[in-house]
């Protein structure tokens, strides 16, 4: 079975990802440094802090796609930085090492940032490409 009648609807589906994965990223910020959804469960550091303040402004802005591509490859590098530092001493394989989260994270803002935000974004209303 193809699904061609899904090609139509391609860019608006890449700007509900990018739209669903900023807000979901957004949370990880706001439980870091406000307590929301709930506490965060390790002690806040200077590393915590600034990944924090990067979830929060980042997922903000990438939410809206303002400064999509720019903002995508920092929180790209964000999540392979935490991926490496965080997950990948733990064993080789994401579905052990708890890294499955700023995996995926990881390549869905490095192909926003490839890609582009889509049609239903700040940029694109702005014009950019």
């Amino acid at each position: 079975m193809q699904f061609q009648w899904l090609s139509p609807w391609a860019p608006h589906i890449l700007s509900v990802l990018r739209i669903l994965a900023a807000l979901t990223f957004l949370t990880h910020g706001t439980m870091k440094l406000l307590g929301w959804p709930a506490p965060f469960p390790f002690p806040l550091n200077t590393l915590t802090t600034t990944a924090g303040v990067l979830e929060i402004v980042g997922g903000a802005l990438l939410a809206v796609g303002l400064f999509s591509r720019p903002v995508a490859f920092i929180l790209s590098g964000l999540m392979a930085f935490a991926y490496f530092l965080g997950h990948a001493g733990r064993g080789f394989f994401p579905v052990l090492n708890g890294g499955e989260p700023a995996l995926l994270f990881c390549f869905v803002f490095l192909f926003i940032a490839a890609y582009g935000p889509g049609p239903l974004s700040v940029d694109a209303a702005r014009g950019e490409k």
